[in-house]
C-alpha cells in the first residue's frame, strides 16, 4: 500500500468520515479557508489512481468512497513509522511515548488493559 501526502491524507479522513460524497461535500468539510474546488479535485483523482478512491456516476458528476479501510491504512502506517524510526521495535516506540509525553503510569496500565482485551 502506498503512503499518503498530507492534503490526499486529509481528503481520506473526510471521506472515511463521509462515507461517500461529491468533491463539493469534501470542500465543505475542510476548515476556513477552505482549498480550492479543483485542487480538490485533483487530489480525489490522485487517490483514485493509487486505488485509494472509487467512483460511481451521478449525474454529470461522481459521488467518491473509500477502497481502502482506514484501520488497514493506520496498521500500515503505525508499522512503517515503527520499522523506521524504531527499528521495528514496538517497546521502544512505546517507551519513546512515554518519556516524550510524560505519560502516567495508570495511562500506561490503561493501554495495557485495551491490548490484554485485545489479545484474550
Amino acid at each position: 500500500m502506498k503512503q499518503l501526502t498530507k492534503a490526499e491524507e486529509d481528503i481520506m479522513q473526510i471521506l472515511w468520515e463521509l462515507k461517500k460524497a461529491n468533491v463539493k461535500a469534501i470542500v465543505e468539510q475542510f476548515p476556513e479557508p477552505k482549498p480550492a474546488y479543483n485542487t480538490v479535485s485533483t487530489i480525489v483523482r490522485i487517490l483514485e489512481s493509487k486505488g485509494f478512491v472509487g467512483y460511481e456516476k451521478e449525474g454529470k458528476g461522481h459521488i467518491y468512497f473509500p477502497l481502502v479501510a482506514k484501520q488497514d491504512y493506520s496498521n500500515q502506517s503505525i508499522n512503517k513509522l515503527v520499522d523506521n524510526y524504531f527499528q521495528g521495535s514496538f517497546k521502544s516506540m512505546v517507551s519513546f511515548f512515554m518519556k516524550k509525553n510524560d505519560m502516567s503510569i495508570k495511562d500506561l496500565e490503561s493501554v495495557l488493559k485495551e491490548i490484554n482485551k485485545k489479545g484474550a
